[in-house]
């Protein structure tokens, strides 16, 4: 679908002035951050869990800017409606100043729409396969535009046939992918999971981007009898649990079948149980957290 309009700073705007100047050089150096919103059926999901993200974003690297929650929640209505537009996502662009906002430094809040790709159908009953790559972000809470370590990392997951990059940080723990996060899973039972049931095994939040909808996938499972655990993942260990899966805006919870050369076993009933629950949250919730 082509989207004729995009915003600026509020203004709706014909998307042939959606540019950036050469000259532009906290966009080249990537001193910036963004958001992608999912919209699907007339309804955009956790708008304001992104808004606060974009904030916490900016604050962390220190970007300042003017523009307030509602502004932007009300940017993002009214470039909707001007779209007409019923499934995309929503990406959110908001570019630094060169000098403070009180030396009279400018930021540019870009809204505009994107057609979606959502993963094949058959990859949620299949699984992904995804590949390993050592970095780690400088800032892991802020969602930046300095992205340049995760796009290489991306390209060399898909010369590979993978779907992403796992990140592997300086103490060789899997961290976060490149556009994802990350959990593994125990049905109950095993050493992993001390015999308490269906878990679910994050790495440590403070070395990940705190994903939305990572953050609604804890809430749902949480409310299906999931215990939640943060623990140090390598690869080497990644025998111990019955599964593993990623998530994102656009794939949700998407399952892994194999991570570098490392196979999982057949999905677990306790996988395809989260699935389908945050299936129904999605929607019941009307994008909005309950």
């Amino acid at each position: 679908m082509e989207f004729k309009y995009f915003s600026r700073n509020g203004d709706i705007l014909p998307i042939e002035q959606a540019i950036v100047p050469l000259a532009n050089i906290e966009y080249t150096y990537g001193f910036g951050v963004y958001e992608s919103i999912r919209v699907a059926n007339n309804v955009a999901y956790f708008v304001e869990d992104h808004i606060e993200r974009l904030m916490e974003s900016a604050r962390i690297i220190g970007l300042e800017h003017p523009f307030s929650r509602e502004m932007v929640s009300k940017s993002i209505a009214e470039l909707l409606e001007k779209n007409e537009v019923e499934t995309c996502n929503v990406k959110i662009l908001l570019i630094g100043p060169s000098t403070s906002l009180r030396a009279g430094g400018q930021a540019t809040l870009n809204i505009l729409c994107l057609n979606p790709l959502f993963p094949d159908k058959k990859l949620y009953r299949d699984g992904v396969a995804v590949i390993t790559y050592e970095y780690e972000r400088a800032f892991p809470h802020a969602k930046t535009l300095n992205m340049l370590q995760s796009y290489l990392a991306y390209r060399k997951a898909k010369e590979a046939g993978a779907y992403d990059a796992l990140l592997i940080d300086r103490e060789g723990r899997i961290t976060e992918g490149t556009r994802t996060n990350f959990f593994c899973i125990s049905a109950g039972g095993g050493s992993s999971s001390g015999g308490k049931g269906k878990t679910l095994f994050s790495p440590d939040e403070k070395s990940i981007l705190l994903g939305v909808t990572r953050k609604m996938a804890l809430k749902v499972a949480a409310e299906n009898g999931f215990e939640i655990v943060q623990k140090d993942i390598r690869l080497s260990n990644l025998s111990e649990y019955d599964g593993a899966f990623i998530t994102s805006t656009s794939s949700k919870i998407l399952p892994i079948r194999s991570v570098d050369d490392f196979h999982f076993g057949e999905q677990p009933p306790a996988l395809k149980e989260l699935m389908a629950a945050f299936d129904r949250f999605l929607d019941e919730c009307k994008g909005a957290m309950k």
